[in-house]
C-alpha cells in the first residue's frame, strides 16, 4: 500500500469518526459508513487503528457537551474545517502516529521525517556545514542539501532565519511550496504559510522567485508573499516578523486569525477561531513562551470570548 493511500484512508476514517460521533447521524450516513468500511480492508484497518488510538481522547471532547451543549461538536464540524485541518490538529494533540497516517510524501509526513525539526514551544539554533547559522521557530522542519556545489534548504513547515556570508560562490536557497528565496550574503526570514510563503530580507539583499518564473528583489527590511501565481510586495518594515527569535510576537494591525496561527506552534491542542472574529485587527506584543497568557491578554482587549476545555481544545468566538 502506498504512503499516499495511507494518508487518504486515514483522513477518510477521521471524517467518518467525526460524523458518527456528532450525535446527529442519519440512517443514510450510517449506511454510507458501513459501505465504506466493508469496501476495502485498508478501510477496516484504518478504522480499527483510529479507534484504538483516539477513542478515549475523543470521548473527553464529547464530555464537554455536558457543559457547553454543541460547543465541541460545532468546533470540529464547522463546514470550513476540512479533513486535513482536523488531521493536523489531531496530530498536534499526539493522538495519531504521524508516520503511519501521513505518509512520507505528504507535507506533514515530510516535516516529521525532516533533517532538522523543532517541537511545540521549541526554538533551536544550528550551525550548518557551510558555516551558515540556522534558527528554527517552534514546530518547524527543514531538509538540507549542502554540498560543494549546492546550498539548498527545503522548508517543510514553520519558519526559519538563516544567516550566511560570501565565503561560498553559490547563493543559499530556501525552497518552499511556492518557490525559492535566495541570498549570496545576508540574513533572511522565510515562513511557510498555509497557502503562501513569507520572505523577509533582514540584512542584505534577497531575491524571491515563484515556481512559475516570476521574481522580485528585496532590499533590507522589505518583505514579500509568494503565492501560487504571483508575488506580493508587502509594505512597511517587516523585520518585526523575526521577533520570535526573542520569544515575542510583535503585532501591528494583523488579523486575529494570523495572531492565533503564530501562537499555535507554542501550544498543544486544537485552537478553533470562529469565522466571525478572524478578521479583527490586533496590536500589541505577546509572549510566545507563555501562550495561555497571550490568549488571556487577547481576551481582555478584544471583543472575543475564549473558552478553554482542558489542554486539548480552545474555542474563540465573538463576545456576547
Amino acid at each position: 500500500m502506498s504512503d499516499a493511500r495511507l494518508d487518504r484512508v486515514g483522513e477518510q476514517a477521521i471524517a467518518w469518526m467525526v460524523r458518527l460521533r456528532s450525535g446527529t447521524t442519519s440512517a443514510r450516513q450510517r449506511a454510507g459508513f458501513e459501505h465504506w468500511l466493508s469496501s476495502d480492508t485498508a478501510h477496516r484497518d484504518a478504522w480499527a487503528r483510529l479507534q484504538d488510538g483516539l477513542g478515549s481522547h475523543y470521548a473527553t471532547l464529547r464530555a464537554f457537551e455536558h457543559h457547553t451543549p454543541g460547543g465541541a461538536r460545532e468546533a470540529l464540524l464547522q463546514p470550513d474545517m476540512n479533513r486535513r485541518t482536523l488531521l493536523r490538529g489531531l496530530v498536534g494533540l499526539g493522538l495519531l502516529g504521524g508516520g503511519l497516517w501521513l505518509g512520507a510524501h505528504t507535507l506533514p509526513g515530510q516535516a516529521l521525517l525532516a533533517d532538522l525539526r523543532t517541537g511545540t514551544g521549541e526554538r533551536r539554533r544550528f550551525t550548518l556545514a557551510d558555516g551558515s547559522l540556522l534558527e528554527l521557530n517552534a514546530d518547524s522542519a527543514v531538509d538540507l542539501d549542502l554540498s560543494a556545489n549546492t546550498r539548498l534548504l527545503h522548508l517543510r513547515q514553520g519558519a526559519l532565519v538563516i544567516s550566511t556570508t560570501t565565503d561560498r560562490p553559490q547563493p543559499l536557497v530556501v525552497r518552499t511550496g511556492q518557490g525559492d528565496v535566495r541570498t549570496l550574503a545576508g540574513r533572511l526570514l522565510v515562513e511557510q504559510l498555509p497557502e503562501s510563503t513569507r520572505a523577509v530580507a533582514l540584512e542584505g539583499g534577497v531575491k524571491a522567485s515563484q515556481r512559475l518564473g516570476g521574481a522580485l528583489g528585496l532590499d533590507e527590511g522589505q518583505a514579500a508573499l509568494l503565492h501560487a501565481r504571483h508575488i506580493e510586495l508587502l509594505g512597511g518594515d517587516q523585520r518585526k516578523r523575526a521577533s520570535w527569535l526573542q520569544g515575542r510576537l510583535d503585532v501591528l494591525d494583523d488579523p486575529l486569525e494570523a495572531v492565533i496561527d503564530a501562537l499555535r506552534p507554542y501550544r498543544r491542542g486544537l485552537i478553533r477561531v470562529s469565522p466571525a472574529v478572524r478578521r479583527i485587527k490586533v496590536q500589541g506584543v505577546f509572549p510566545l513562551d507563555e501562550p495561555d497568557r497571550a490568549l488571556t491578554a487577547l481576551g481582555e482587549t478584544l471583543p472575543i470570548r475564549i473558552d478553554r476545555y482542558g489542554p486539548w481544545l480552545t474555542l474563540i468566538s465573538a463576545a456576547t
